[in-house]
């Protein structure tokens, strides 16, 4: 089944919706993707691998078409986000999966694999960090941040929400921008401008220096459990730099790292690329 299709899953009163493709039965492989997108930014991939993988992309909360509730109601927080997609592969019966994690979805599938390593068949990273020499000075801003989260830091950071701030992200270190579609980024400040919206990125900006703490703990597991490891890099990512990627070797050996001559959303310049370096890692 290389169609895409489109579902809600009930995650204790959460709605979670995922794109799902490929045929039940076949290796299992979780998508988790970042902010500021949703489980659109593969759309362009799922239908690369959906001949050869059961292949599940949920929207994170607070992101896509999946539930945003209040902030009284949800503390934003990654655990938080962890707990949720942990709970949501237990409900569609994702027993043993690999997990492509990229940006935000990294310390959400880090958590997953630390908690469940016997789940975890394989890791595909594309920018998603785990070690402290993979942080550009980008970061500056949000670090001012948690170290002192007063509202003059807070509202600092609004300004990476604002559309251009989107498009920047998209196109940065991309050497033709022609060849990115406005399609992503459009429907990303689409969300973004959601009522409300602000308020959780805003809180994930700042429960981000959570994730920074457990990189000891991420590590620890790479060491301990020596998963199959794939690095697929945009090179020219403004935040997630070349050495995050590489840092990887040094805990998995034998991890395979690869780079790609664009920025951070790299799939929307190589995901032919990116999808043959998934099936030859995965099938090899």
């Amino acid at each position: 089944m290389t169609t895409t299709r489109y579902r809600t899953a009930n995650v204790e009163g959460f709605k979670l919706f995922y794109r799902e493709a490929g045929t039940v039965g076949a290796p299992k492989l979780l998508l988790l993707h970042g902010f500021p997108s949703a489980g659109h930014m593969f759309r362009d991939l799922i239908p690369l691998l959906a001949d050869r993988f059961h292949i599940v992309a949920p929207d994170l909360p607070g992101f896509g078409q999946s539930d945003m509730p209040a902030r009284d109601k949800f503390a934003y927080t990654f655990d938080n986000l962890a707990k949720v997609i942990d709970r949501f592969t237990e409900v569609i019966g994702f027993d043993r999966f690999a997990v492509y994690v990229f940006d935000y979805g990294a310390p959400t599938g880090f958590r997953l694999a630390m908690q469940h390593p016997e789940r975890v068949t394989a890791i595909i990273s594309q920018n998603g960090n785990a070690y402290e020499e993979g942080l550009s000075n980008g970061w500056d801003p949000i670090r001012a941040y948690w170290q002192d989260p007063a509202q003059a830091n807070r509202d600092a950071l609004r300004a990476l929400l604002t559309p251009e701030t989107t498009r920047w992200q998209y196109t940065h270190g991309v050497a033709d921008q022609s060849a990115v579609s406005p399609d992503g980024q459009s429907l990303d400040n689409f969300y973004l401008a959601r009522p409300g919206a602000d308020q959780v990125q805003l809180d994930l900006f700042g429960d981000y220096k959570s994730n920074v703490a457990l990189y000891p703990g991420f590590q620890k597991y790479f060491r301990t459990h020596q998963p199959r490891f794939l690095a697929v890099w945009g090179k020219n990512d403004p935040f997630f730099l070349p050495p995050g990627a590489e840092a990887f070797k040094r805990d998995i050996p034998n991890a395979v790292i690869r780079f790609f001559d664009t920025g951070h959303f790299a799939l929307e310049t190589h995901a032919e690329e990116i999808a043959a370096a998934i099936g030859d890692f995965l099938t090899h």
